[in-house]
């Protein structure tokens, strides 16, 4: 385990709620595991949460942090619970819900997909990877590999997981909470571009102009 006992306990404590939000939203565990799809959603989340243990994820200030930044982090956390109840309660009463099985199975591959994209880029930052905007000692860019075209793939993971998750319940609703996460994931971003073109200057200027920043030929 690299790291934080601290992180470590609220990674597992925050997973477990999460999932037990769409299980009780669902109406219960046999409910819930009735859905292979589902149960794939379920072992996906708890195989990201275990290699999550083994990164070097923290919350470091660093040497200079964007703290106006910070609102976004509680935000997250509402749309978090939000949707990890909304989509299977939708579910469950069929209230704004689509499709089959087939767009269950659609969410769970999204979820994946999703999960292996967010996880890449924190084995490749190192400590580097904060959840505060923050410069760490020794920062350096990375522009090559994941980073090659797209200055932000975690978060491309994170909304990718997102639409799978509200899919894999069939949810609208879901959807819309997706969509909802982009205001501070927007915002997180603008925060930590202006922290990383004060830092590096012209070289992270460069960058931009080659790649994009979240999803690649759109934005």
């Amino acid at each position: 385990m690299k790291i934080s006992a601290r992180l470590a306990f609220f990674a597992i404590v925050s997973t477990l709620a999460y999932l037990g939000l769409a299980i009780g939203g669902l109406g219960g565990f046999a409910a819930f595991f009735s859905h292979s799809s589902l149960v794939l959603v379920a072992l996906a989340t708890l195989v990201m949460t275990i290699a999550s243990l083994f990164t070097e994820v923290n919350l470091s200030s660093g040497e200079r942090e964007d703290r106006a930044n910070r609102w976004v982090l509680p935000a997250f956390g509402i749309i978090g619970l939000l949707s990890g109840y909304l989509p299977a309660y939708s579910d469950r009463i069929d209230f704004w819900t689509f499709g089959g099985e087939g767009v269950r199975w659609l969410g769970a591959l999204l979820f994946i997909l999703g999960g292996a994209l967010r996880m890449w880029p924190v084995f490749v930052l190192g400590k580097r990877f904060s959840g505060l905007v923050a410069i760490q000692p020794g920062h350096r860019l990375v522009t090559d590999g994941i980073y090659r075209n797209l200055r932000n793939p975690s978060y491309l993971g994170m909304l990718i997981i997102a639409v799978g998750w509200a899919l894999a319940f069939r949810s609208g609703l879901g959807l819309l909470l997706a969509a909802l996460t982009l205001i501070p994931l927007i915002a997180r971003i603008q925060a930590e571009e202006a922290l990383l073109r004060a830092q590096f200057g012209a070289e992270y200027e460069a960058y931009c102009a080659r790649s994009w920043r979240l999803i690649p030929g759109v934005y």
